[in-house]
């Protein structure tokens, strides 16, 4: 199944870049982020590229709950605890402007995206969390926000309360960003248009692709992870989670508003209009990337399983799963790329929150083309010196790499190839090496050398979507070998069995 994000819309198809062509900025990656900086610089007359590796908004942009809040979990105690009540106060201003600024949009330009108002809740079942809910309330409003903490929601179980956002929003994701791609130069967009390197070049750069070149100034690279290795160290102060959605027609109706849970598993309820009635969109089961130690054939379950508790008669319509990439402090990464990469922008480490932070991150890539001051711009540079809030998430990853790295290198495989049973894959010790095998079929056996084509870690076979996922930085691969997602460039080295 598709995310209904996709299967409710169809967008254009553009071609592939066969030319050398000369711009004022070029932008890598058609998400929401690069969609909605290409609007924003084609309203200040700029001439612009897009260059996406597949389908436009087909990826990340296409897979989310699609809440527009500044509500991030309960996070303002954690931003004035780690870093200060100022920073705490540009971050949640930021997202309110971007909220504003998004609905101008939707309203100048006359969008159709099923935009609705509705308040957002951070929510606890457990009476541990309930001062930690007031302490947020609190926090927040001293921020200058009329957050609330609530002793009573419209959720179908019993909570101990919740933080209350007042006037979020919520709309079509797709809707929304391919009405902003129509309202730019058709003859500026190119799909399956994979770029491989950005090499400077006098005072601009040549973005590379596998057919043709871009020239320009300026360059912003919206992708979800970011492509370019060196310099930058993106790998090293991020990595990716994966999480699932399912659409429901509970048969039931539903409750007002935008809910996430603080307590684990974390868990995510909005509804959608849906043929005159309502679907719920459920939320959870997120996991690191490339977790091996978990059954990632639940994934789908545990939510199906939950929502039949709420809504017996409940009825599953759409399945569909993200992945986000979070840094360690928690803090997007937006702005320059690296000192010594001038003109060349980034924007990722969305934290799950990319539908505000999208408009947050092209407009500060915007004022820093065109010369204005952003208030924003330095609470998330990309090229701070601390992003190492969160230690344990840091020894986490050092470890898990470490791992991945060599020891699961020097390690056996446990299974042999011969116990791999057909619809299933694995590391396996295949007459004497260790391969990364699929068994499809009897007939149908795939394997490859189950080492990441970014750094070499060790990879994790899913089994729920049948790919290979890295576990130190979350790339991600077809059964085949084939590259799904950054930071690796290119697929996996295929073995052809005797």
């Amino acid at each position: 199944m598709k995310s209904y994000w996709l299967e409710s819309t169809s967008a254009n198809a553009y071609p592939r870049l066969e030319a050398d062509l000369q711009a004022d900025v070029c932008i890598v990656g058609a998400g929401i982020v690069g969609v909605t900086l290409a609007y924003l610089l084609h309203k200040q007359g700029l001439n612009v590229v897009i260059l996406e590796k597949d389908s436009v908004l087909s990826n990340t942009t296409a897979n989310t709950t699609a809440k527009i809040t500044s509500q991030h979990g309960l996070f303002y105690t954690y931003l004035i605890n780690s870093f200060s009540k100022d920073f705490a106060k540009k971050y949640l201003y930021s997202n309110e402007n971007a909220i504003s600024s998004i609905m101008h949009i939707i309203q100048s330009e006359k969008i159709e995206c099923d935009l609705e108002i509705q308040d957002s809740y951070v929510y606890s079942c457990l009476e541990k969390d309930r001062q930690k809910l007031i302490l947020e309330a609190q926090n927040v409003k001293s921020l200058g926000f009329e957050a609330t903490f609530c002793e009573n929601i419209p959720l179908p179980f019993k909570t101990i309360g919740a933080v209350k956002f007042p006037n979020q929003a919520q709309f079509h994701p797709r809707k929304y960003t391919l009405s902003l791609l129509n309202l730019i130069p058709q003859n500026c967009i190119y799909e399956n248009s994979k770029v491989y390197d950005i090499k400077p070049n006098n005072k601009t750069y040549k973005v590379l692709t596998t057919a043709g070149t871009v020239s320009a100034k300026y360059v912003a690279i919206t992708t979800h992870y970011p492509i370019i290795n060196f310099p930058g160290l993106y790998f090293l102060k991020m990595y990716q989670d994966t999480s699932y959605i399912i659409g429901v027609d509970v048969k039931e109706e539903l409750f007002p508003g935008m809910y996430i849970s603080e307590n684990e598993p974390v868990t995510s309820f909005r509804t959608i209009p849906f043929q005159n009635k309502r679907l719920l969109l459920l939320g959870g089961s997120g996991h690191k990337t490339g977790s091996s130690n978990i059954d990632l054939d639940n994934s789908y379950k545990n939510l199906e399983n939950y929502v039949k508790k709420l809504y017996p008669k409940s009825e599953i319509l759409y399945r569909w799963h993200t992945q986000d990439c979070i840094s360690l402090d928690k803090i997007p990464y937006i702005g320059e790329y690296s000192n010594l990469m001038p003109n060349v922008f980034v924007a990722t480490g969305f934290k799950k929150w990319g539908m505000t932070t999208s408009y947050v991150a092209a407009k500060i890539i915007l004022d820093k083309i065109i010369g204005i001051s952003n208030p924003y711009d330095k609470i998330y540079s990309s090229t701070r010196l601390h992003p190492l809030k969160n230690k344990d998430e840091l020894g986490n990853m050092i470890a898990q790499t470490s791992y991945s790295l060599i020891f699961n290198k020097m390690s056996t495989p446990i299974e042999k190839y011969e116990n791999l049973e057909i619809g299933t894959g694995g590391v396996v010790d295949y007459h004497g090496k260790k391969l990364g095998i699929y068994k499809k079929s009897k007939n149908e056996i795939f394997a490859v050398k189950p080492y990441c084509s970014h750094l070499g870690c060790e990879l994790s076979w899913n089994n729920l979507e049948k790919t290979w996922d890295c576990p130190c930085h979350g790339s991600r691969y077809d059964y085949k070998g084939n590259l799904l997602n950054e930071p690796s460039k290119k697929g996996l080295e295929i073995v052809n069995l005797e």
